[in-house]
């Protein structure tokens, strides 16, 4: 028998490579090779590994930030003395880098095999086929999109939860972004079509599902409705079995009412919102062209909490734009504390060629970007550890996630997410039910720190309950592990183990 080939695909960047890495997966399941973890590193360990790498190495890349392509290009350095000793082996680059730098990729890089962009995902297996059979690199960029990636095959890593895409592409002109540029403009999948894809991958066990677009409120501008997202958001809700409904990423600018009604209203909607503020200053969200100012920022969150007083709310905040001042600096500084954000994604701005931002004249040196940086981050560090202590002593249910947790001493520990995707690390008593990824937990939170919550209870003899779910039976099913003790079933008392 033939022995099959076999992939790794490495993601770089957003939810959205995220999402598009599990199509490639499923491509390439599609056309009989077999996902592997491994991928050796240098020459020598793959000489070692002898036939343990992949075969075939996706990167998927990202184009956002600046060291995007230091990552790319780092990591296809390592891949070349891999290669080298490795007959037969095929590297191939996808993603928004890929659409931007196009054959450029092969200049600096002429051992990669084939080259794709955002548009076109579904030529992979061809794209590879046709490199092996023509021994030359094969690139295929398409200006528009081809084929809608959730049409295609997926490989879902996890059992128990699923992205689903809702639009593809952006009508948004941030000048700070080559996003629009690298995945065009908006297109809305239709709410029929959504709606299947969710009872489908509820159907194959899954329990968790995050809707995903690049401005997600502005959903249903592409087919004429308006409202169309709290709409969505809603029967998404409806669906049987579908445990909690999640979303990424809105845009403040078309953030409105009906969909914080949609969300409150909805039980299976969770109580956690990502609502990327990027400056507090006006006049730098004018620069940036983000057409909302800081009061209606401040508004939004106000209503958010109104409705969902438990609700987490992080956020995305860029430091250092062309032209920002110490004074504007402050209103950011001003905005993060009135904010009560659980956590940031504080980035440095980088100059990415063909955004407006980048050709400005007033660009602020590195030093004092830095020097900013660390002081939101001393700020933010602060807020994420009171706004987390705040959460002592409330009992969560708590959705556990692949891998095996922390293990603090001789403490057991396993992670997952709150309802309102905290991250929380799980104390499992002594001789207690081990819960599977995809099972939940309930347990009271004993400390708060600055990047998770702790559940300790049950250890101390609080409480500790887990509850099996057909995504833990999924999960169990795919990894051929063994039934874990069962000593808590659903829908009976919670436990508070002696």
């Amino acid at each position: 028998m033939t022995t099959p080939r076999t992939y790794h695909i490495r993601t770089l960047g957003c939810q959205m490579n995220v999402h598009d890495s599990e199509r490639m997966a499923g491509l390439l399941d599609s056309v009989g090779l077999v996902p592997v973890e491994q991928v050796p590193a240098a020459a020598a360990r793959a000489t070692e590994a002898g036939d343990a790498g992949a075969d075939v190495v996706v990167i998927n890349t990202c184009s956002v930030r600046e060291n995007a392509a230091n990552k790319l290009y780092g990591n296809l350095g390592q891949l070349a003395a891999v290669k080298r000793k490795r007959k037969g082996m095929q590297i191939a680059v996808g993603g928004c880098l890929a659409q931007q730098e196009r054959a450029r990729i092969l200049e600096r890089a002429p051992w990669v095999d084939a080259v794709f962009g955002t548009h076109n995902i579904d030529v992979l297996p061809a794209l590879l086929e046709r490199a092996r059979h023509n021994r030359e690199a094969a690139v295929e960029i398409e200006e528009s999109l081809k084929t809608f990636p959730s049409t295609l095959p997926t490989h879902r890593e996890s059992a128990y939860a699923a992205w689903v895409s809702i639009a593809v592409g952006c009508n948004n002109t941030c000048t700070f972004c080559i996003v629009p540029h690298l995945r065009g403009k908006e297109r809305d999948r239709r709410p029929g079509d959504i709606l299947s894809e969710v009872r489908a991958v509820v159907e194959q066990g899954a329990i968790e599902v995050t809707l995903l677009g690049q401005n997600v409120n502005s959903y249903g501008v592409g087919f004429g409705q308006r409202g169309a997202f709290a709409d969505l958001l809603r029967a998404t809700g409806k669906v049987e079995g579908l445990e909690r409904v999640r979303f990424t990423s809105p845009h403040p600018a078309a953030f409105t009412q009906d969909v914080i009604d949609a969300m409150a209203e909805t039980e299976n909607v969770m109580p956690s919102l990502h609502m990327p503020l990027q400056s507090g200053s006006d006049r730098v969200l004018r620069a940036m062209r983000r057409s909302y100012r800081r009061k209606k920022f401040l508004g939004i969150l106000d209503s958010v909490r109104q409705a969902m007083p438990h609700a987490a709310i992080t956020t995305d905040i860029i430091v250092g734009f062309p032209g920002e001042t110490e004074e504007d600096f402050q209103q950011t500084l001003e905005v993060v504390e009135q904010s009560r954000f659980s956590s940031a994604f504080t980035f440095l701005y980088s100059m990415r060629p063909g955004t407006p931002a980048a050709d400005r004249p007033d660009q602020v040196p590195e030093d004092v970007k830095l020097e900013r940086y660390h002081r939101l981050l001393k700020l933010q560090e602060r807020i994420s550890t009171e706004e987390n202590q705040k959460q002592e002593g409330r009992d969560l249910k708590i959705l556990i996630a692949e891998g095996e947790g922390r293990k603090d001493s001789e403490t057991r520990r396993i992670s997952g997410r709150a309802e309102d995707n905290r991250l929380v690390h799980v104390g499992i008593p002594r001789g207690a039910e081990v819960p599977r990824p995809g099972d939940f937990v309930r347990a009271s939170v004993t400390h708060g720190a600055p990047h998770h919550l702790v559940a300790d209870s049950g250890l101390e003899g609080g409480l500790y309950q887990v509850i099996p779910t057909r995504a833990g039976d999924a999960w169990q099913a795919k990894n051929a592990a063994p039934l874990p003790k069962t000593a808590v079933s659903l829908g009976m008392p919670l436990v508070r183990p002696k």
